[in-house]
């Protein structure tokens, strides 16, 4: 069994939900017989370097990487480990960074062929001069995860309340056609697609609130969707994975039109390389059901993770 330290917490919108993540991670990972260390990173490099590889010896075999957002899964702290040449969990410095730009991801995507909902990037300021596209359309961060930002603009809302509402998220947003139907998820563990979750919401869409407050969505695993669409999220989940150069647990998120005939309504999302990993996420939930257990799945992690060179 391995010394694990569990990285959580960080400054980005998403500290609360990391540390939740975090506490879970650890609980599971000591059930499975390793030997824990939790940090609660700040914005101090130093006092981390110390931590990771102490002057006095000791220092962890392998880091678990529970940060979430800005900073803890777009390639910054891949590459403070790959530095220290400190063995840790999930995806490395390019595939975390272009999954964390959704613009650049979306590229990706459709290079292989993807479908993705039809959108574009523009000037944060340039809502204020009106509708960028038909409503409905989804407004979102560039480089933001949990749903932390994204709004769904439709007929009589305020667009002037979403400009502003966007400003701290920086000067450019990503607009997207909104899909209207079923909202689903793909787990994927290194080569393999685990399932299919659909997820209802009992908001008026799977939001940052809905993701993570008990009783919101109702997660329906295996979802109740035809054959030929279930395959086909599984494999674009399984081709996003790989072809963003992913390693060890990621996630893909779809929406699907029913309204269409066969998989012509499903489109990719997005593609998380730091899934949840709460007590309410979707790829624990996934490997549960296919029949991982959590301290298996922490195992699973640690014994996959990446060894800088």
């Amino acid at each position: 069994m391995s010394t694990v330290a569990v990285l959580m917490g960080g400054w980005s919108p998403e500290r609360e939900v990391s540390l939740v993540s975090g506490k879970a991670c650890a609980e599971g990972l000591r059930a499975g017989g390793h030997t824990v260390m939790e940090y609660d990173v700040q914005r101090d490099l130093r006092a981390l370097v110390e931590f990771l590889r102490p002057s006095t010896g000791g220092g962890p075999d392998v880091v678990f990487n529970a940060m979430h957002g800005k900073y803890g899964e777009d390639g910054c702290i891949q590459g403070v480990l790959e530095i220290l040449g400190v063995p840790y969990t999930h995806s490395g410095v390019l595939a975390s960074a272009i999954a964390m730009d959704k613009p650049m991801s979306r590229h990706v995507f459709t290079s292989i062929g993807i479908r993705v909902a039809p959108g574009r990037v523009v000037e944060r300021r340039s809502l204020a001069a009106g509708d960028p596209m038909p409503r409905p359309y989804v407004v979102k961060p560039i480089d933001q995860g949990s749903s932390v930002g994204v709004h769904i603009v439709r007929d009589g809302d305020n667009l002037a309340a979403v400009e502003a509402a966007e400003a701290r998220y920086g000067e450019k947003v990503l607009i997207e056609k909104f899909v209207p139907g079923r909202e689903l998820t793909v787990a994927v563990m290194d080569d393999k697609a685990v399932g299919v979750t659909e997820l209802r919401p009992r908001t008026r869409f799977y939001d940052y609130e809905a993701k993570y407050t008990d009783g919101v969505t109702e997660h329906l695993i295996p979802a109740p969707i035809p054959a030929e669409v279930y395959e086909q999220a599984k494999e674009w989940a399984l081709m996003a994975h790989r072809a963003l150069g992913c390693t060890g647990l990621s996630r893909a998120d779809l929406r699907w039109d029913d309204s269409l005939p066969g998989t012509s309504g499903l489109v990719v999302l997005e593609l998380n390389t730091q899934p949840g990993m709460t007590p309410l996420s979707l790829a624990p939930e996934q490997a549960k059901w296919a029949g991982i257990s959590w301290p298996e799945l922490m195992t699973w992690m640690v014994d996959h993770a990446r060894r800088p060179a």
